[in-house]
């Protein structure tokens, strides 16, 4: 539900770069000399658009982009210019292109299955067959049954230039099927409802939905939220009975508060349906009884400033994660009865300040909470019936890892998901009672993939402010120098506390191979070092971020891992803001710079209500109603920071149909480069005209934008292969 920002400040150059500089643009000005073409950068027109606030002006003179229709044709003339414009500079990179995507996709199993997981009698496994860009859902009453088809991607995306599934759930009699598409890469899902027995669709048929659906257990009626096709929050959730009109649907309850995204869940057990409310700095749930079809919504406990918490039911008690009193988290425990009585809340783990705990799970006899401590992860047990604790161990010191298909309630083993920057996605089931864990399965990466080649580390930079920055690193052993000779790849994002844990990423290893290093900058906005971590990159902090990921370039250069002359950096969405502020701050440290749908008209969009998402962003950027946020936000929008300076080599993408960050916002800022950089260095911007936020939907199809980028990121590095 995010939309990602950025922010960054104008006088914050940074020091000591003279000589970077001077090399940085020999570089630039002659590698582009071979992707010459004689199609001429699009030149936008500019209509003056005054706008006021707190008494100061600004002129938007590309505002008329904005067409929330999609249909203006003098809009899509100009897109469809960027992108022949970018196809004829990147023409002499085709066979690059190509080889780099055979790259990819080589890598991607043609036939695979995931791991079975077992619910309500049923084994369900998702299925990928040959060429098939899309999943195939299947279950079978035993683990080595037949399978039953129950949605063919491949078959319904027929004469959709996208498709996904959002969402499914069988009935709890197993007869029926609740499953969501949307066709427009919007995220405005259909709902439909599928006989098992018949393979025959059900007249209903739910339109503007979020995606998520549930049953209650008469097996005929089916809770929803419905998106506001405006401004796309999903703030109504409507129960739906089975053969009546969606306009008879029963609103069961509405969030008027626009600050707060809505989202649904449900108990391991079935009894109970979970309304989630979000927000940035307070969270809440009602609990809905799916023992009754009519049953009234219930708080678990009312909303709080500042308090946030989730749960998960266990038997007749609710474990609670929860920042009451904790900072950085505590897990509680109260019995069903008295959930809106704070005082009957139960201490189960304790707070601590050097601990952020994440996330829990609950089996029969066991507690399992992931924590971060010195932004390392652990995987934590502890008996319910004795009290002793537990570390599951793992093999790699940096690693990701989450709970996965833990569907069953009487089962003490848990079932995880692993990876790390060498180890390819894995799946255990670890038996709690014995600590043994079994491998389910490893994704396949090709034939070519051999994990003890590579090396991965996690290095502490100094930030400007003696904060140490935490970065996971990554490289092919035998192409690594630590002699300041490798290219560098840096991803981050930094925002709403989402932390980019060290993962396995198959496409990083053609950049390995060419001798790339590659870093996660764990940067202020997420939180890798716990809440606080987040609190001092969001807000009226949010120039930490911004600052912390060029700090992190320019420690990697000052450690010799990286060559100052092959820099490059990529980030999307609220990391596409990162990417506009480090080009305005910083444009000479970068070589080239990957923005992808970035949302980096921070003002404009957040001083506009109607736009998707605003106003459930303000506590994690500010309203700009107010005159000190609307002060700092311009201070660091990269829209409104565009200055007549060199930039780096970028590569811009956005979908038209993109429901977070609006097409419109990369389209004026490409417009606003164009006309005010001093340099002659290419500006690429592609926009995917029948895709959204996540891009292309099919499991190859996505990888062609990434070979687009990644021949151009070599051609300007000097690899040619």
């Amino acid at each position: 539900m995010k939309r990602t920002l950025l922010t960054l400040s104008i006088g914050l150059m940074l020091a000591g770069c003279s000589d970077k500089q001077a090399s940085t643009e020999q570089i630039n000005a002659k590698e582009p000399m071979n992707l010459t073409t004689s199609v001429a950068p699009p030149v936008a027109k500019k209509v003056p658009h005054e706008m006021t606030a707190h008494g100061d002006t600004r002129n938007d003179e590309y505002y008329w982009m904005r067409d929330d229709e999609r249909e203006d044709p003098e809009v899509l003339g100009h897109l469809e210019k960027e992108n022949s414009y970018a196809e004829a500079v990147l023409k002499p990179l085709e066979k690059q292109q190509a080889a780099l995507y055979e790259e990819f996709v080589a890598r991607i199993p043609k036939d695979d299955a995931s791991v079975p997981v077992k619910e309500n009698g049923y084994w369900y496994q998702r299925l990928y067959e040959g060429d098939g860009e899309y999943p195939i859902y299947v279950r079978r009453a035993t683990l080595d049954g037949t399978n039953e088809v129950l949605l063919n991607g491949n078959e319904m995306a027929k004469g959709h230039d996208y498709f996904s599934i959002g969402s499914y759930e069988a009935s709890p009699d197993n007869t029926l099927l609740a499953y969501t598409v949307d066709t427009v890469s919007r995220r405005m899902y259909t709902l439909k409802v599928k006989n098992l027995e018949t393979g025959e669709l059900l007249s209903d048929e739910i339109t503007n939905t979020t995606g998520q659906v549930y049953w209650a257990k008469d097996n005929k009626t089916l809770y929803y939220i419905d998106r506001d096709p405006q401004t796309l929050l999903g703030s109504k959730v409507y129960r739906h009975v089975l053969g009546t009109p969606q306009t008879d649907d029963e609103l069961i309850y509405e969030e008027t508060d626009t600050t707060f995204y809505t989202s649904l869940g449900m108990s391991k057990d079935g009894e109970v349906i979970y309304i989630r409310h979000d927000n940035t700095e307070k969270t809440g749930m009602t609990l809905i009884a799916t023992s009754d079809p009519k049953a009234a919504p219930t708080p678990f406990y009312p909303i709080e400033e500042g308090l946030e918490y989730s749960v998960a039911k266990h038997g007749d008690d609710y474990y609670i994660l929860t920042n009451d009193n904790a900072k950085n988290f505590r897990i509680m425990k109260v019995d069903a009865a008295n959930t809106s009585d704070k005082s009957k809340w139960q201490e189960v783990i304790a707070h601590d300040p050097d601990v952020f705990i994440q996330d829990i799970e609950l089996l029969q006899d066991f507690l399992v909470y992931k924590a971060k401590k010195d932004g390392i992860l652990s995987l934590n047990a502890v008996s319910l019936k004795t009290g002793e604790s537990y570390v599951i161990p793992t093999e790699d010191p940096i690693y990701t890892a989450y709970f996965s298909g833990n569907t069953q309630v009487d089962t003490n083993t848990v079932r995880i998901y692993y990876a790390s920057l060498t180890t390819p996605p894995s799946t255990f089931d670890i038996n709690l009672e014995t600590m043994e864990s079994t491998l389910l399965k490893q994704n396949k990466v090709g034939d070519a993939f051999v994990a003890s080649n590579y090396q991965s580390e996690r290095v502490m930079l100094p930030a400007r402010d003696g904060k140490q920055v935490p970065v996971s690193l990554v490289y092919r052993k035998d192409k690594f120098n630590k002699n300041g000779t490798n290219p560098l790849f840096q991803y981050g994002y930094g925002s709403y506390g989402s932390t980019i844990d060290p993962t396995f990423v198959s496409h990083w290893i053609s950049l390995m191979d060419r001798g790339f290093v590659v870093a996660i900058a764990h940067i202020r906005g997420s939180q890798m070092l716990g809440r606080e971590w987040y609190e001092d990159g969001k807000m009226g902090n949010k120039m930490n971020t911004f600052t912390d990921f060029i700090d992190v370039t320019k420690g990697l250069i000052e450690q010799k891992y990286v060559d100052p002359n092959r820099i490059f950096a990529e980030g999307g969405s609220a990391g596409g803001l990162l990417m506009g502020a480090i080009a305005n701050m910083a444009p000479e440290l970068y070589t080239g710079i990957a923005a992808h749908v970035p949302f980096v008209d921070v003002v404009t969009t957040m001083s506009d209500a109607s736009i998707p998402l605003t106003t459930g962003e303000y506590t994690e950027w500010g309203n700009p109603a107010n005159k000190e946020e609307y002060e700092y936000m311009l201070s660091y929008s990269p829209y409104d920071q565009v200055k007549a300076q060199k930039y780096p080599h970028l590569f811009v993408t956005t979908g038209l149909h993109d429901s977070q960050v609006q097409y419109f916002e990369p389209m004026k800022w490409v417009a606003r480069l164009r006309d005010k950089k001093t340099d002659d260095n290419l500006l690429l911007f592609i926009t995917n005209m029948e895709a959204g936020h996540g891009g292309a939907s099919g499991r190859f199809k996505r990888y062609e934008q990434t070979a687009k980028e990644y021949a151009f990121f070599f051609h300007l590095a000097g690899i040619e292969k």
